[in-house]
């Protein structure tokens, strides 16, 4: 008679393998990471942090490096030249064959409450399209306006301030929130190569690129 199909329980917040008391010592004060981070950087932090399932040390996680990601991401959205309504299909092919493979991995990592895997695919994105803009086809390929917006679009899920800054920048107009999900093109999914390992007596020998639809 639940109206619920399933229980997620959170796991808590830890300093040093223990629980946060003024006793121990370890308390953290949630009001001064947000003031020294930044609310973004703080909720990207713990989402990155693992499952939402399991307890976070705080020990080990890295706001500072949340700030940097967020700020790379964020400086995309000033280098691209392109304007907003550019043809997508005309751009770099290996670039949108990233970007339509990160929007299809993060939104099954978010409907599976892999949150800290959504954004490792974001990471992977924004790396790629800086590659693409320094080293590739150049700022002003429609493929990397298509990579930059996806960016700023997955990012609204946990750092909605940076993607509603990116948003604005991008010319579009608020809120990213009403942007909706990009629709996946299925054609880019399809991989031109896929790496094959050898093994001999269960090591690791080589590893090739070979056709998907090898024998």
């Amino acid at each position: 008679t639940e109206p619920f199909t399933r229980l997620l329980n959170q796991g808590m917040v830890v300093m040093d393998g223990s629980a946060m008391s003024k006793s121990r010592g370890n308390l953290v004060r949630l009001s001064d990471e947000l003031e020294n981070h930044g609310v973004d950087a703080i909720r990207l932090s713990m989402v990155f942090s693992g499952p939402p399932e399991d307890d976070v040390d705080w020990a080990d996680v890295s706001p500072s490096g949340s700030v940097k990601f967020l700020s790379r991401a964020w400086r995309l959205s000033g280098d691209v030249t392109s304007k907003p309504g550019v043809d997508f299909a005309t751009g770099d092919i290996a670039l949108r064959k990233a970007t339509h493979k990160a929007l299809h991995d993060a939104a099954f990592a978010v409907e599976s409450f892999r949150f800290n895997v959504a954004i490792a695919r974001v990471m992977e994105l924004v790396n790629a399209t800086r590659k693409a803009i320094d080293s590739g086809p150049g700022a002003a390929d429609p493929a990397v306006r298509e990579a930059t917006e996806a960016i700023a679009i997955m990012l609204s899920l946990v750092a909605p301030f940076t993607a509603e800054e990116m948003w604005d920048r991008l010319g579009h107009k608020p809120a990213i929130a009403t942007a909706g999900w990009p629709v996946v093109d299925e054609k880019l999914l399809v991989a031109d190569a896929v790496e094959a390992v050898i093994q001999i007596n269960g090591k690791i020998k080589e590893r090739i690129e070979v056709s998907p639809t090898i024998t």
